[in-house]
């Protein structure tokens, strides 16, 4: 069971509740559901494996592990391996992100504090300065960094040595690092989205640390529309379990889970209210497509952003949108998944021409 935040979430995604981005009550129980070392995390198996080489070669040599680029979507679990890597090591962790440092001395002062051995987990480090990226550049290479003194000509540069440390750096878009940064990681994990087995045993870990009694079947149920993400599984385990202990025995099975994701507006594909909207106005008002996105967003309701950048990714990922030049376009297994029958194709025109006119 493994999370992540991603402090770059797309517009108006706070509130739904298949968000992968973490919001303050997965923040607060996130800390006790994280698994602690390589053994319990769940998932992610050639990472986890080549991981734990690097780290159990770094613990037999008595040095410092490598600096670690851990690269995926949000909620896959970069944040949980940071605090692993640093819990095998033995080490202590400092966590920031890239918008949090904006110029090379808040960058200068965070390293000067660091002690030997300590990891430092750099969030979404693609949104870090440019300045503060090309010092991070000396400080991961040759532990030292040169803090300037003064302005103009009269400006100096004194070198401060850094004690050896560890740097792992988390992005949901490696494409954006530029390869100097890129090429001083010794060891790049990415994470993948999770198949539905790895999510049961995700959410039966949880259903334990919680307390929660949960049947297989409705593991299953819940693993399902948990969008390959274990945040968003947790997530949906509470919610179930709340339903469960106000409106059933308590107990999590298939139809409990299934009832209560209904209310919650979850389908069996993970569709949340706004996913299927989006799929409804292209199918029924749009024959389909091809269809603009500002097109598609008006017939929607919402900002071309928010379809862009919350509703269409997923949508691509499970096959039920395509984009293309000409606009977006819905595919049969999106057809299938709302019940509906595409239009004929075809024809001459004649019979969309009957249709308009009755002739």
């Amino acid at each position: 069971m493994n999370w992540d935040d991603d402090t770059e979430a797309a517009p108006a995604e706070g509130d739904r509740i298949v968000a992968p981005a973490a919001d303050g009550e997965d923040t607060a129980v996130e800390a006790a559901l994280r698994p602690k070392d390589l053994g319990e995390f769940v998932g992610q198996e050639k990472v986890r494996q080549q991981l734990d080489l690097v780290l159990k070669a770094a613990r037999q040599r008595g040095a410092t592990a490598d600096h670690v680029l851990l690269s995926g979507a949000p909620g896959l679990g970069k944040t949980t391996l940071s605090m692993i890597i640093a819990a095998e090591m033995g080490a202590p962790i400092r966590i920031t992100s890239g918008p949090a440092i904006q110029h090379a001395g808040d960058l200068a002062a965070i390293l000067s504090s660091l002690q030997e051995g300590e990891v430092l987990f750099l969030d979404e480090i693609h949104r870090m300065s440019r300045p503060a990226e090309e010092m991070l550049y000396m400080a991961m290479e040759d532990f030292r960094v040169d803090v300037i003194v003064g302005k103009g000509p009269g400006a100096t540069a004194i070198p401060l040595e850094l004690p050896p440390f560890t740097l792992v750096g988390a992005t949901t878009r490696a494409g954006l690092l530029p390869p100097p940064l890129r090429d001083r990681f010794g060891f790049t994990g990415h994470m993948e989205f999770y198949a539905p087995e790895e999510l049961e045993r995700v959410i039966r870990r949880s259903a334990g640390l919680l307390d929660v009694e949960i049947d297989p079947a409705g593991a299953a149920e819940i693993a399902g529309r948990s969008r390959g993400t274990p945040r968003i599984a947790n997530r949906l385990l509470r919610r179930v379990r709340d339903y469960a202990q106000v409106r059933a025995d308590g107990v999590i099975t298939r139809e409990v889970a299934a009832t209560a994701l209904q209310v919650y507006e979850v389908d069996g594909r993970g569709l949340d209210r706004l996913d299927r909207a989006v799929l409804e106005a292209l199918l029924k008002l749009f024959g389909g497509g091809p269809v603009g996105l500002s097109t598609l967003a008006v017939a929607v309701g919402e900002e071309r952003e928010t379809v862009e950048e919350v509703a269409e990714p997923f949508l691509v990922r499970e096959g039920l949108l395509a984009r293309t030049p000409r606009g977006r376009i819905a595919t049969p297994a999106a057809w299938a998944h709302l019940g509906l029958v595409p239009p004929q194709q075809g024809g001459g025109g004649s019979a969309g021409q009957q249709g308009l006119f009755g002739a």
